[in-house]
């Protein structure tokens, strides 16, 4: 009986984890004496490393969830635990021979751009018209404020403005998902200040976007090296050529597109209509780095926001629901994990430790102020700013896939302090933000039991 109860406790699962990681250890040290037949065939030691992931991902989600954490902090926890900071997965005897990091980069990449067109797919424009002065105030000052101020912190600490530009785009970016689930947990995520939450992120990613693209242009070699600036004038004109374009393309043919392939058996059936939605999501993140010059993760965002407008319920639930499984099962995780498994926290130099809770300081501060204040011009009261701007904080999946950028731009250097301090504060912004909210809610409650019928009429209005 007392057996029983220990397997049905929910803790079972964080001794398990830890046992399992132990047997994984043990399993790299027998497989240290022969590693001919894994180098034979590269895929045999891929199916190994991708099975880890996915299973360390899931574990670790889990772990995150009975601590009320969101998901995606338990799998960066366990890809930090993967990569060189603890175990090294990678250079495991067992799958030496072959070099999977970079093949894992791929499937991780695959995964960012089908993360950004499941929050393109997620965009409802009725939600921003109605709290529109709000979500623009909020959403622009949310933006605006992070990246001004991680500027003037991260260049007087040493590094040139490129690096310290991008910085502060990555803490500019807000992970919706995570607020939204503890509003809908305290059952605020029908209110208006969660509506303005919603439409708030809405614009906060197009602009992070849209300045994570800028910003690789800007920082280019074209840009800061020979300073030709007429060039650089071709390419901003180029970038937003291309993204008006191609959120018209997106916007008024891509569904009528759809509408026509759904009207063709032969064409929509057996996951049909799933499939042209994943070719439009990959030609366009294709599109936007081959003829925009943008990062790739936009041109799947616009594509997304062009099929959200589908009036076909089916269809709709149809492609959001395929294409969140195939995301969220396979490719998102390897993505969480990766990230992880490029950091090495183990290296992570103590005089350092100043600017990330410097950074970090600066990352709850710009949002709460920065979208706070936006807030209260757009005709919030104060304590319904303050929620907004504490629902802001965390960076969470949109800011590790903003910083991976960075990488594989070579702006940020994954050697350096900087980065170190972003995963950081990304981490712990993660972490801070479901008490923050809840404590921040709470504080208002009083008030709003007292004045409920006057903020209903306010809200009615």
């Amino acid at each position: 009986m007392q057996l029983q109860k220990f397997f049905v406790r929910r803790w079972f699962i964080v001794p398990f984890t830890f046992i399992w990681l132990f047997i994984i250890t043990q399993i790299n040290v027998l497989g240290a004496g022969d590693t001919s037949e894994a180098g034979t065939n590269p895929f045999i030691p891929l199916m190994f490393a991708l099975g880890i992931i996915l299973l360390a991902s899931r574990a670790g989600g889990a772990i995150a969830r009975k601590l009320n954490q969101p998901r995606v902090l338990g799998q960066l926890i366990v890809g930090v635990i993967l990569g060189p900071t603890v175990l090294d997965m990678l250079h495991w005897q067992i799958i030496q021979g072959v070099d999977l990091q970079g093949t894992i980069k791929e499937f991780a990449e695959l995964g960012v751009l089908l993360l950004m067109f499941n929050i393109g797919l997620e965009v409802h424009l009725s939600e921003l018209a109605k709290v529109g002065r709000v979500a623009l105030f909020a959403g622009f000052m949310g933006v605006i404020v992070p990246i001004v101020l991680t500027v003037l912190v991260v260049m007087p600490a040493g590094y040139a403005w490129q690096p310290a530009l991008f910085a502060g785009v990555t803490l500019a970016a807000t992970s919706v998902s995570i607020s939204a689930q503890v509003l809908l947990e305290l059952g605020y995520l029908r209110t208006k200040e969660g509506n303005a939450l919603l439409a708030t992120a809405l614009i906060d990613d197009v602009l992070a976007i849209l300045a994570v693209s800028l910003t690789l242009v800007i920082a280019s070699p074209v840009a800061s090296g020979n300073g030709d600036m007429s060039q650089l004038v071709l390419i901003i004109a180029q970038m937003s050529g291309y993204i008006a374009g191609a959120f018209l393309v997106a916007w008024y043919v891509l569904p009528r597109v759809m509408a026509w392939i759904q009207t063709r058996p032969e064409l929509s059936q057996s996951y049909g209509i799933p499939v042209f939605a994943l070719t439009v999501a990959l030609l366009f993140g294709w599109s936007a780095e081959y003829f925009g010059g943008v990062a790739a993760i936009t041109g799947a965002f616009i594509a997304g926001v062009g099929l959200s407008k589908l009036n076909n319920r089916n269809m709709k639930h149809d492609i959001e629901q395929t294409m969140s499984h195939l995301a969220y099962v396979f490719l998102v995780p390897i993505f969480f994990v990766d990230v992880g498994l490029e950091t090495d926290l183990s290296n992570f130099p103590l005089e350092s430790l100043p600017l990330m809770l410097i950074l970090l300081l600066m990352a709850v501060v710009s949002k709460v102020v920065g979208a706070g204040i936006g807030a209260r011009l757009g005709g919030f009261n104060t304590i319904e700013s303050l929620r907004v701007g504490v629902c802001m904080i965390s960076r969470g999946e949109v800011g590790l896939i903003i910083i991976s950028i960075g990488l594989t731009s070579n702006i940020i250097d994954a050697s350096s302090d900087l980065y170190a301090s972003l995963f950081m504060v990304i981490l712990l912004t993660t972490v801070l933000t479901p008490p923050m909210v809840r404590w921040i809610f709470q504080q208002g409650r009083d008030t709003d039991i007292q004045s409920d019928n006057p903020s209903l009429a306010t809200g009615g209005a």
